[in-house]
């Protein structure tokens, strides 16, 4: 298994743990406000790590790092996964997963085997409004719906996340948002950032006032709901 991007040291991707940031490349949605364009769209053109390179990586911060986090694109597109993650849980790191949440089979296999111990999985935008935000001309919402119901019964830490962006979302998206995901403990509403490495263009962030109205709406169906990446 290939590694397209390594982040040596994070205080932010995994709560409560210092960690370090893995990113997987190729991704089965074409989010056109996904900020690793190249990882999804050219991940030959990304930087590579072997799996030897980045076990000795590792083997070289503990003591100093406690968790990793696995990134991407979508990591569970990669079918040897499972043991690629195996083998840094037996080397005594918490791993935290990102997921779009497409392959619940695979979530669930690495949940039932407790390999995990966090995951953040992104929610895009109400049902109806999916297949428009994922890039896609059509698109099968019954593993998302799967993935969601993996997690709100799993009792695993985990947190769903909403990129809002101006182009894609309404407050009424958000509300259905969260009726959809009532029951989850964290949902975090993610501003928007133009990084310059879009798949999409000429998208924007809402303002501040209208986020927090956002959340508000959020808030009446998961009460931890919170803003993230907003100053």
């Amino acid at each position: 298994m290939l590694i397209h991007g390594l982040q040596k040291l994070t205080l932010l991707d995994f709560p409560g743990r210092v960690a370090a940031t893995l990113f997987t490349g190729g991704c089965n949605f074409r989010c056109p406000f996904c900020h690793n364009a190249t990882l999804v769209e050219h991940p030959a053109e990304a930087p590579t790590y072997s799996e030897e390179e980045i076990f000795s990586f590792l083997t070289g911060r503990k003591g100093i790092l406690d968790g990793v986090a696995i990134t991407g694109g979508e990591p569970l597109m990669n079918p040897d996964i499972r043991d690629f993650i195996k083998k840094i849980k037996e080397m005594g790191f918490a791993v935290k997963l990102d997921t779009n949440g497409a392959y619940p089979k695979r979530l669930s296999e690495l949940l039932d085997e407790n390999l995990v111990d966090y995951v953040a999985m992104d929610v895009k935008n109400s049902r109806e409004k999916y297949a428009e935000t994922v890039g896609l001309a059509k698109f099968d919402l019954t593993p998302i719906e799967e993935s969601v119901q993996i997690l709100l019964s799993s009792g695993i830490d985990f947190e769903f996340r909403t990129t809002v962006v101006k182009e894609f979302h309404t407050v009424e998206d958000i509300a259905k948002i969260a009726d959809w995901i009532a029951g989850a403990e964290h949902y975090f509403l993610q501003g928007f950032t133009d990084s310059g490495n879009l798949i999409g263009s000429n998208l924007h962030p809402y303002e501040k006032a209208v986020m927090q109205e956002m959340e508000a709406v959020a808030r009446e169906k998961i009460p931890d709901a919170k803003l993230r990446g907003i100053s």
